[in-house]
This record gives C-alpha cells, sequence and structure tokens, in this order.
C-alpha cells in the first residue's frame, strides 16, 4: 500500500508541474529574453565571433618567438655513419637525438603588427554582425507577438458579436414564443448566429495560428504549453510625437550595429593592404638551438661505449643564426595579395554607402508610416467611437421593433469593422513607433507597449 500510495504521490506532483508549465503565459519580454539565449542562429554567429577573437588572439602571439623541442630514435641496419668517429659502418646501432630550437621575427615589414590590427577590427565587426543577428531576431519576435495581439484581438471581437447575436436570438425566441414576433424574425436572427460561429471560429483557428508561429519562432521544446499574456488594448497609449528623418538618421549612423561592423570591415582591409605591402620588405629573424645525441652499436664485438649521460653531455652542440629574406620574385603572390586587398577594401566602402542609402530610406518610409499611421489611427478611433454609438441607437430600436434583423445585423458588422480597424491601426501605429526607437538607439532594449 506504501508503494501504492508514493507512486500516485508521485504522478500528482508530476500532473501538477506540467500543468503548471502550461498554464504559464509569457510576456513581449520573456519570449525576447529565451530567444535570446537559445536561439540557434544566434548562437551560431556567437561562435563565429568566438573564432574571430581566436584569430585576434592568434596574431598577437605571433610576435612571440617560436620554442619548439624534438626528439628521435632509430635502429641501423647495414651501411651507415657512426656519429662518433664519423666513419662508415655496417654494424647495427642504435642512435637517440635530442633537439630545442628557437625563433624570433625581428622585421617582417610591420606586416605582424598590421595583421594584429586587421584581426583586431574583425573581431570588434564580429561583435557587431552578433547584436544585428541578435536585433533581427528580436524584430521577427516583436512582429510576431503583434500579429498574435491582433489575432486574439480579432478573436476577442468576434467573440462579443457572437454574444450580441445570441443575446437578441434569445430574446426574439422568447418573443416567437408569445407571439409578439413573426417565425421569419427567428430564422433570420439564427442565420445570423450561424454567421456570426462562423467568424468567430475563423478568428479563433487565426488565432492558434499565429500562437504556434511564435512558438516556433522561438524554438520551444515539442509539447510546451505556451500562451501570451494579453495586455489591456484599450490603455495602450499613443504619443503626440512626430519624427524628423535627418535627425533620426543622424542617431542611427552612429548607433546602429549594422553599420558599426561594415566600418570595422573596412578599417580591417586598410590594415590587410598594409600588411599585403609588408611583404614586399626584407625580413630579418634571429633563431638557436641546442642539440645533442646517444649512439651505441649493440654487435657482440662492439667495444665498451660511454654511458648514455656521458653521450648527452659530451655531445651537447649550440648555434646561433640570422636569418635574411629579400623578396626578389615570388610568382606574382605578394602583388595578388595586395590588390586582392585594395579590392576588399572598394567593396567593403561601397557596402557602406550602399547601407547607409538603405538605412536613410527605411528611416525616412519609417517616419512617413508612422505619421501617416498615426492621423489613421485618430480617424479609426474616431469612426470606432461614433459607430459604438450609432449601434447603440440601432440596438435600442432593434429591441423596440423599430427596425428589422437586416438592419440590426448591417449595424453589428459596420461595428465590427470600424473595432478591427482600429485596433489595426493602434497594434500598427505602437509598431511603428517602437522601430523609430529601434533607429534611435540601436537596441531593443526594454521595450515596453507604451
Amino acid at each position: 500500500m506504501n508503494r501504492i500510495h508514493l507512486i500516485v504521490s508521485l504522478l500528482l506532483v508530476l500532473c501538477f508541474r506540467e500543468t503548471s508549465a502550461q498554464e504559464k503565459k509569457w510576456t513581449l519580454e520573456d519570449c525576447i529574453s529565451y530567444a535570446v539565449s537559445n536561439n540557434i542562429s544566434l548562437r551560431r554567429q556567437m561562435l563565429q565571433t568566438e573564432t574571430a577573437e581566436a584569430n585576434f588572439l592568434k596574431s598577437k602571439m605571433d610576435v612571440l618567438p617560436s620554442l619548439n623541442f624534438g626528439s628521435d630514435a632509430r635502429i641501423g641496419f647495414g651501411r651507415s655513419i657512426d656519429p662518433v668517429t664519423n666513419l662508415i659502418t655496417f654494424k647495427q646501432n642504435i642512435s637517440n637525438s635530442y633537439s630545442l630550437n628557437s625563433n624570433l621575427q625581428l622585421f617582417t615589414g610591420f606586416t605582424t603588427l598590421n595583421t594584429i590590427s586587421a584581426n583586431k577590427f574583425m573581431f570588434r565587426a564580429g561583435l557587431e554582425y552578433e547584436k544585428i543577428v541578435r536585433n533581427t531576431l528580436i524584430v521577427e519576435i516583436l512582429g510576431q507577438y503583434y500579429q498574435v495581439l491582433y489575432a486574439k484581438g480579432l478573436e476577442d471581437a468576434s467573440k462579443q458579436q457572437l454574444e450580441l447575436s445570441e443575446k437578441q436570438h434569445y430574446r426574439i425566441l422568447k418573443m416567437v414564443e408569445t407571439g409578439r414576433e413573426a417565425l421569419s424574425q427567428q430564422f433570420e436572427m439564427e442565420s445570423q448566429v450561424s454567421a456570426d460561429k462562423l467568424d468567430y471560429t475563423i478568428a479563433h483557428n487565426t488565432s492558434s495560428q499565429a500562437l504556434t508561429m511564435l512558438k516556433q519562432m522561438l524554438q520551444l521544446d515539442q509539447g510546451t504549453g505556451f500562451d501570451i499574456v494579453m495586455p489591456d488594448l484599450n490603455n495602450l497609449l499613443i504619443s503626440e510625437v512626430s519624427y524628423d528623418t535627418d535627425s533620426i538618421f543622424s542617431i542611427a549612423s552612429q548607433t546602429l550595429p549594422r553599420l558599426k561592423a561594415i566600418e570595422y570591415e573596412l578599417k580591417a582591409t586598410e590594415k590587410q593592404i598594409s600588411a599585403a605591402r609588408g611583404s614586399v620588405a626584407p625580413s630579418l629573424s634571429v633563431g638557436g638551438a641546442v642539440y645533442t645525441g646517444y649512439y651505441k652499436v649493440i654487435s657482440d664485438e662492439a667495444a665498451e661505449q660511454a654511458s648514455f649521460s656521458s653521450q648527452l653531455k659530451n655531445n651537447n652542440s649550440q648555434s646561433i643564426y640570422l636569418s635574411l629574406d629579400i623578396p626578389l620574385f615570388n610568382n606574382y603572390t605578394i602583388g595578388r595579395n595586395i590588390k586582392a586587398a585594395k579590392i576588399r577594401k572598394n567593396d567593403a566602402a561601397l557596402r557602406l554607402e550602399l547601407e547607409k542609402n538603405n538605412l536613410y530610406t527605411e528611416i525616412e518610409n519609417a517616419c512617413l508610416n508612422y505619421n501617416r499611421g498615426k492621423d489613421e489611427f485618430i480617424a479609426a478611433q474616431s469612426n470606432f467611437e461614433f459607430n459604438k454609438k450609432s449601434f447603440n441607437a440601432v440596438e435600442k430600436k432593434f429591441e423596440s421593433g423599430l427596425v428589422d434583423v437586416t438592419d440590426y445585423s448591417a449595424a453589428k458588422t459596420t461595428l465590427y469593422r470600424a473595432e478591427t480597424e482600429a485596433l489595426r491601426t493602434k497594434l500598427q501605429l505602437l509598431i511603428r513607433k517602437l522601430t523609430i526607437n529601434f533607429y534611435s538607439t540601436g537596441t531593443y532594449e526594454n521595450i515596453s507597449f507604451n
């Protein structure tokens, strides 16, 4: 019995946890925070940034001297050279050598220093590209989140329309039963209820689809319950502001990572040109080596030989060297590298100019759309308020028998369209405002609905 009680308790705990997880509702901030932490594309971009950082570190380490240790062991058969006497021998032998060598580049035409600078700028560009991917992801999440809000708003509006129809249907049904209304009125109202049920079903399915797309965009685990927190759409504030394209662009050109990334790449290509030109200059390096070894004849008639430690001590030799390399002809390799670096610089400059033009166009359209959208929202909101008053008057006339079902349905449909249009223009205006704020700050931090 105790085991059964334990199993039942565990099942209840698991079911409670699963229910709690499914009941959690996500805010916009929750969605963005989760996506930024778990999105695969963003994590891949972070890996590319780490690669750029590793390249930067490697180029800095190139200024340090190299140090290598080597050793080998051999067994000789047949003809070989006796390292002790430097004479040819046919005796079977074993040899073991050890070496330690170091090399330092003294001058390479400043290629190393320019390469360090180039990789530093490429690393900074990688950080900016990481921000670009992050912001792009947030834009997509934001857009889909507002699509869900709009779809849920339409669903609520459709539900309200259905409830109004059901309310009037119930009223007419009672009046038909008492003979105060004709049966045809009941049939017309039933047809209206059926049409509203269809509209509500479509709106509900559209809302579910939008919610599923947002869940897929977040890349949540399979089987995870998901829903969003519905803000009070009636309390979303629309500020009376106007935006100037030139002032927004002036700020955006200094803050947005999409321009900074290309600017860093442009600086990197300038250093790459200098590094490529450095290959034309002579290079100078210095180095040194320490060598020792052991040799032993292993045939039966071999004479007595010095011990292993003695040979390592006695066979020790050292050397230092100074190396000068003057490039005379390298099959156009250096010239090709210089030309390729110049092409990359020109391409980066053109990409920067193109990106500035695209950014200005986007900001100009965003400002125009916001200013136009504000007028549309004011008109749509006014139209909605007017239609609410008009519908209330028609509803009272309908209940008094002064208008028929057709006029009532037409007024209700007009109210529904006005309500959905007011919702659309409000959410659209909020997105446009947030987009302009992004151009001004370069980040979507502290996103809110107001």
